[in-house]
């Protein structure tokens, strides 16, 4: 099997699988192009621990972690198998790399679910989850991602998600997507140019850099699983992007691919 590429995902709000206003299609369509995994390690804005932890649950639970949404979201299931020994994997490699990991048996929180729902309909793919650390830097997430390289070698794809804008202050959920603010796409553009460039440099500098960092993620747990997909990367990868647009005014929603150039 090829070297997998990594991806990130900014996966929107939980209902992405239910609104028909939210581009659920381009999700799926996503999921066609990608190369088929033999498993998936995700890194999801929504699990923080102190030091990086691997979930070696066997059949891990869909996690409803948010509140006040239509019952039909609550119903969703997304009963994929785990894999555990993946996770075990991870945990040793970073182990290796001076990164202390652990475990945990924990299941699918709606960062990892909800776009894999859409992504992989059938639950068939193993994926096991890989926490995050919103007290450290972006340099210790890329740091992560180079140390679980050599699994992309082995079949494993893997997959950041986040949001590449969040600021849920910012938002209006009555806007459309043409009443984007206009700071969303300085960021991104900033964001997207140094990527392109594989200017790691400042990527991890990004905070003092590019413009407006701080309105667009006033903390910045949702774009840290990024720094991981891209330290997973090949050295000279080239970048895909999907645009999907900006909703609620200020969150914007773009997927990223990184292959093999």
């Amino acid at each position: 099997m090829s070297r997998l590429p990594t991806v990130f995902i900014s996966h929107g709000a939980p209902t992405l699988p239910i609104d028909p206003s939210m581009p659920s299609a381009e999700f799926a369509s996503l999921g066609q192009t990608l190369p088929r995994p033999r498993a998936i390690l995700m890194l999801s804005a929504h699990w923080g621990t102190a030091q990086p932890a691997a979930s070696v649950a066997e059949r891990p639970e869909t996690i409803h972690d948010f509140y006040g949404f239509p019952r039909a979201l609550y119903e969703l299931r997304y009963p994929a198998p785990g894999a555990p020994e993946l996770a075990k994997h991870a945990a040793a490699l970073l182990g290796e790399q001076g990164i202390p990991a652990t475990t945990a048996d924990r299941g699918l929180d709606h960062g990892a679910w909800v776009p894999m729902l859409l992504m992989f309909p059938d639950a068939d793919v193993p994926v096991a989850q890989l926490s995050i650390q919103p007290h450290r830097d972006a340099a210790h997430h890329f740091h992560i991602g180079r140390a679980l390289r050599d699994l992309r070698d082995d079949g494993v794809m893997i997959v950041g998600s986040g949001q590449i804008t969040h600021n849920l202050r910012m938002a209006d959920f009555s806007a459309r997507p043409e009443d984007a603010d206009p700071r969303v796409a300085e960021f991104t553009d900033w964001f997207e140019q140094r990527m392109a460039e594989r200017d790691i440099d400042a990527l991890l500098d990004y905070r003092a850099r590019a413009p407006h960092a701080a309105l667009m993620h006033p903390t910045d747990e949702h774009l840290l699983p990024v720094f991981s997909a891209l330290g997973a990367a090949a050295d000279d990868y080239r970048l895909g992007t999907q645009s999907l647009g900006t909703f609620q005014r200020a969150l914007a929603m773009t997927n990223y691919v990184f292959t093999d150039d």
